[in-house]
């Protein structure tokens, strides 16, 4: 056989390490349909087979030896549900109120990073899944697709997860450019500023034999090395030139300046009249000191388990940031909700709303935007479900009295 001439061999490794090849994948595949999922966790094998093994690893990754990324899910089996019976339920109304806003259930698609690794059309088929099930979408500053496009096909602007730029000029640029596309909400993410050690991922890199700088600008494979400095801008175990993403054009490249402190937050605060939640909240003593700060909302998260090895599941952390509040500002939360049920524990310890992220992104990469859909519809109709069993008419009616905490009152 005649060896491959140079040009045609590169095409050909790129076409390997492409979405192109992960879109081949998903139509051979999944032989059902995505109507055919009962729940959420069966679109979790779909995508690992349609995945190459660095986009899979980057998707399921801990930090450290994935403790608390299993923390997450098991602190769902500390709460328990009180059912109530002869409550005459027939059908629960899951409409809440954000912000001012009216939202159809009280169950958002949190930011994932880099869509277009597990679809083609990577963030804009999630956005017109989340329009056509009314849900809110949060956009991640690591979107493959600008801001913009993505709000068209939402048909309304989304929330904005930020990677705080490490320049402030480049900050206040970025804030700018989120104003002017008229998102709500800024959402800055702080749980990563110091970096973190995704073994799993670098692991899944290491082991995928495609030729991943066909797509990568810069090698995705670089071991961690715990001596390095976050102030690069770079996660360290999957490296890339920030410049190279649409809401970093034009900038230095830069993110997650690991010097922040609360005066970040003074400075964000002042510079911008969007409504400002921090994400990564972990503690009780940070929530009240964010309230302090003039912050309009917490996220209650650990990034999926990505972030710092607590070995802590966010369920677990909820109810003391609720408390610490005390109800002045509205807490959501987010980390290995997979069922309606989990999603009503939450709402009952004094969360406004639930955050998923790994499920909707295990729909996409089954089945596109009919995948996010599906995972969308199913916690709804579970949600709905687990309230009428509960005697919970509406969002008014979710109290602590709903909830248990390893069988005694919370």
């Amino acid at each position: 056989m005649a060896r491959l001439s140079s040009p045609r061999r590169e095409f050909l490794r790129f076409l390997a390490s492409s979405p192109l090849w992960t879109a081949a994948a998903q139509d051979t595949s999944n032989a059902g349909k995505a109507a055919d999922a009962l729940n959420v966790m069966d679109f979790e094998p779909l995508a690992h087979k349609a995945l190459p093994p660095a986009h899979w690893g980057y998707l399921q990754t801990g930090v450290d030896d994935d403790l608390t990324l299993r923390a997450n899910r098991e602190a769902m089996a500390h709460y328990q549900l009180r059912a109530r019976r002869l409550m005459g339920v027939v059908r629960a109304d899951l409409k809440t109120e954000v912000f001012g806003a009216p939202w159809d259930m009280p169950i958002y698609v949190s930011a994932v990073g880099s869509q277009r690794a597990f679809h083609p059309e990577g963030e804009i088929a999630t956005a017109r899944a989340s329009k056509a099930q009314k849900a809110v979408q949060m956009l991640s500053s690591i979107t493959s697709t600008g801001l913009e496009d993505v709000a068209k096909a939402l048909e309304t602007p989304p929330w904005y997860q930020m990677y705080m730029p490490t320049a402030w000029a480049d900050t206040e640029l970025m804030v700018k450019r989120v104003e002017s596309a008229g998102c709500p909400v800024l959402v800055w993410t702080i749980d990563t500023l110091n970096g973190r050690n995704a073994e799993t991922a670098t692991r899944a890199a290491l082991a995928d034999k495609r030729d991943c700088m066909a797509c990568h600008v810069s090698n995705p494979r670089a071991r961690f090395n715990p001596e390095r400095s976050s102030s690069s801008g770079t996660d360290p175990n999957f490296v890339r030139r920030n410049t190279s993403r649409p809401m970093f054009k034009g900038l230095s490249g830069g993110f997650n300046p690991p010097e922040a402190d609360w005066g970040y937050v003074d400075r964000l605060r002042k510079m911008t009249k969007l409504k400002l939640v921090l994400k990564g909240i972990d503690t009780g003593e940070d929530a009240k000191i964010a309230l302090d700060h003039g912050v309009d909302g917490v996220i209650v998260s650990n990034h999926g388990g990505r972030a710092t090895e607590t070995g802590r599941g966010t369920m677990d952390i909820l109810p003391e940031v609720v408390d610490a509040v005390g109800g002045k500002i509205p807490v959501f939360v987010d980390g290995g909700f997979r069922r309606g049920s989990d999603v009503l524990k939450a709402l009952a310890i004094g969360a406004r709303a639930v955050g998923i992220g790994r499920p909707y992104i295990w729909g996409l990469a089954a089945y596109g935007q009919e995948g996010v859909e599906r995972v969308l519809e199913i916690l709804r109709a579970e949600l709905n479900l687990t309230m009428r069993q509960c005697g919970i008419a509406s969002m008014a009616q979710v109290t602590r009295a709903a909830v248990l905490r390893n069988g005694a009152k919370l």
